[in-house]
């Protein structure tokens, strides 16, 4: 059950995507943040994906996976927009989803070296 938990933040986020994704063109407020927007949630969307890799797989790997799943599901975000009312796929908001994906996961990798490099026990000096 706990390794099911820690998809959970990702799940959620997915679904977001997918709901926003389905709002129809007419109903969208026009936004000058749309390429900052999708930078912004699919590095948090790679962080989830990481969080949830990091257990099971090393560094490395974890930061390889959540880069390429992330980025996949933007590819998968924009065809699911074509079948959407005003709305249609666009390479260049993937290419901001998968440049957020890797800024995302990279600072998810160097969080979690990190972590891992600091001491756990007591200090010499203490």
């Amino acid at each position: 059950m706990r390794r099911a938990s820690r998809w959970v933040p990702a799940i959620s986020l997915a679904s977001i995507i997918w709901w926003s994704s389905s709002v129809p063109g007419s109903d969208m407020p026009p936004s000058d943040f749309n390429s900052l927007a999708h930078f912004a949630v699919y590095a948090l969307l790679a962080v989830a994906i990481h969080f949830a890799l990091s257990r099971d797989h090393d560094a490395e790997t974890t930061w390889i996976l959540a880069i390429l799943l992330a980025s996949a599901y933007g590819a998968i975000d924009e065809i699911h927009q074509s079948f959407v009312p005003g709305r249609s796929p666009d390479i260049v908001d993937w290419g901001w989803d998968t440049l957020g994906a890797a800024v995302g996961a990279s600072a998810a990798h160097r969080a979690r070296s990190r972590r891992k490099r600091q001491p756990t026990g007591p200090t010499a000096e203490g």
